[in-house]
C-alpha cells in the first residue's frame, strides 16, 4: 500500500503539470491524479497566490472548458525552490515494517 501525499505534493504536483504544457483542467486533473472537487479548490488556491492564471477563452454556447491555466514567475520560483531543497534534504522512504 502506497503512502498519501501532503497536500504540498498535491500543489506542486499541479504546478509542475501545468509547467510541463497542460492547461486544460481536465487534463490537469489526469495529469495530477486529483478528483474534479479537490482540483477545483486547488487551481482557485493558487489563482488566489499568484501562483498560476486563469484565462478565459470567451463564450462559446455550450458547456465545455473556457478556461486555461499558465504557470506564473512566481509558481515557476516554487518549483525552483522546493526542487533545490529536495536536492538538499535526500529523504528516504520510512518502511512500514509490522
Amino acid at each position: 500500500m502506497t503512502r498519501r501525499r501532503s497536500k504540498l505534493e498535491i500543489y506542486l504536483d499541479v504546478l509542475w503539470v501545468i509547467k510541463n504544457g497542460t492547461n486544460k483542467p481536465t487534463r490537469i486533473m489526469y495529469g495530477a491524479n486529483l478528483s474534479w472537487k479537490p482540483l477545483q479548490k486547488i487551481l482557485d488556491s493558487l489563482v488566489s497566490q499568484g501562483l498560476i492564471m486563469e484565462i478565459e477563452l470567451g463564450e462559446r454556447g455550450d458547456k465545455r472548458t473556457t478556461k486555461i491555466y499558465k504557470i506564473t514567475q512566481k509558481g515557476e520560483n516554487v518549483l525552483k525552490y522546493f526542487s533545490k531543497a529536495k536536492e538538499l534534504l535526500p529523504l528516504e522512504e520510512i518502511a512500514k515494517t509490522r
